[in-house]
C-alpha cells in the first residue's frame, strides 16, 4: 500500500453547498485525480506522494457544487503516465476532458488514444520544486506534434520566471493557456510591475489565456481570500474571452490549509460579478476550448 506523505493535508470532506448557484452548464476547468494507487501507481520519480482522490469522488463533487463538466489536469505525481485521468475522461460520458504531460517521443498512436480519451492539451511545467526542468527545445517539439490536432497548452511557471519565458511562449503555435495567473505575489498589489507584466503578456499575445483559479494558493491572509481577489478581477474585466476557472480538487500540496470546496464556489461572483462575466468563465470559454464541436452548431 502507498503512504501518503506525512505532512500530505487531504481534501475537504464535506464542502458546504455553496450559496452562489452556478449557471446550467458551468464548467470546473482545473482539476486533478490521484489514482487510486492501487490501480493506477504513482510514478516512480514524483516529488510527493498524496492521498487517493478517485474520479468517482471527483464527480461526486461535481454534482454537489452544480457544475456540469469537468477538465482534468494531468498531476505530476502521476509524471507522464496518464492512464488514471484518462480514465476518468473515459468515465464520464463525455462530460469531462483532459490536459496530459507528454515526452518527446509520444507516439502518434498515443496522441490518437488520448485524443479519442478526451485529451485536449498538454501541460509544459516549469516549476521546479514539482517537477525536473525540461528544455525549451523539447517543449516546441511537443508543441509542433499536437498543434494538429486542434490541442492547446497548458504552462504553469511562478511570477519570477516569466521575463525569461515569455520568448519561449512566443514561440509556441496554439493556444496557450497560464495556471493560477501566473502565481501572483498578492502582498505587492495588482499595481506592482510583476503583474503589470503578466497583463501585458495578455495584451500583446491574444491566444495567451487564464485561468483565475487558486486564491487559496495565492493567499497570505487565508479564507476567505480577499487579498487575492482585485488579481482576479482585473484579469477577467480585460479578459472576459479568454480566462477559464476551476476548483482545483483535489488541492495538492497545500500547506497552511485545506480549502472547503463550496467556499471556493463563492469566491466566483468576488471576481466575475456580472451573470455576462461569469457566462463566459464558467461556460462560453471552457466550451469554445474543450468542447468545440458543440459549439460549431450553437
Amino acid at each position: 500500500m502507498t503512504q501518503m506523505d506525512p505532512d500530505w493535508l487531504e481534501f475537504h470532506p464535506d464542502p458546504k453547498k455553496p450559496v452562489f448557484k452556478l449557471p446550467t452548464g458551468a464548467v470546473d476547468a482545473h482539476c486533478h485525480v490521484f489514482g487510486p494507487a492501487a490501480e493506477f501507481p504513482f510514478a516512480t520519480e514524483r516529488k510527493y506522494t498524496p492521498c487517493d482522490a478517485s474520479k468517482d469522488q471527483l464527480f461526486a463533487l461535481r454534482d454537489h457544487l452544480g457544475f456540469s463538466r469537468n477538465v482534468i489536469v494531468q498531476a505530476t505525481c502521476h509524471g507522464r503516465d496518464n492512464r488514471a485521468m484518462m480514465d476518468a475522461c473515459r468515465a464520464s460520458h463525455g462530460m469531462a476532458r483532459g490536459v496530459a504531460s507528454v515526452g518527446a517521443d509520444v507516439t502518434d498512436a498515443e496522441l490518437a488514444d488520448m485524443h479519442a480519451a478526451g485529451v485536449r492539451g498538454v501541460r509544459f511545467n516549469f516549476v521546479r520544486r514539482l517537477v525536473e526542468a525540461t528544455p525549451h527545445e523539447v517543449f516546441l517539439k511537443i508543441a509542433q506534434r499536437i498543434a494538429p490536432l486542434g490541442w492547446h497548452i497548458v504552462v504553469y511557471f511562478e511570477a519570477a520566471d516569466l521575463a525569461d519565458l515569455e520568448p519561449f511562449l512566443a514561440q509556441l503555435p496554439t493556444t496557450i493557456v497560464v495556471d493560477h495567473m501566473g502565481r501572483p505575489d498578492v502582498t505587492k498589489g495588482v499595481d506592482h510591475p510583476d503583474f503589470k507584466r503578466f497583463l501585458d503578456l495578455l495584451e500583446r499575445h491574444d491566444n495567451i489565456w487564464s485561468k483565475v483559479t487558486c486564491p487559496e494558493r495565492l493567499t497570505i491572509e487565508g479564507p476567505p481570500y480577499d487579498d487575492v481577489v482585485a488579481f482576479g478581477a482585473e484579469v477577467v474585466k480585460r479578459f472576459p474571452t479568454r480566462v477559464l476557472w476551476g476548483t482545483d480538487w483535489p488541492h495538492p500540496n497545500m500547506k497552511t490549509h485545506m480549502p472547503d470546496d463550496g467556499a471556493l464556489v463563492d469566491y466566483i461572483p468576488r471576481i466575475a460579478p456580472t451573470y455576462e462575466q461569469q457566462k463566459m468563465l464558467l461556460i462560453d470559454n471552457p466550451m469554445r476550448l474543450y468542447w468545440p464541436e458543440e459549439q460549431e452548431g450553437s
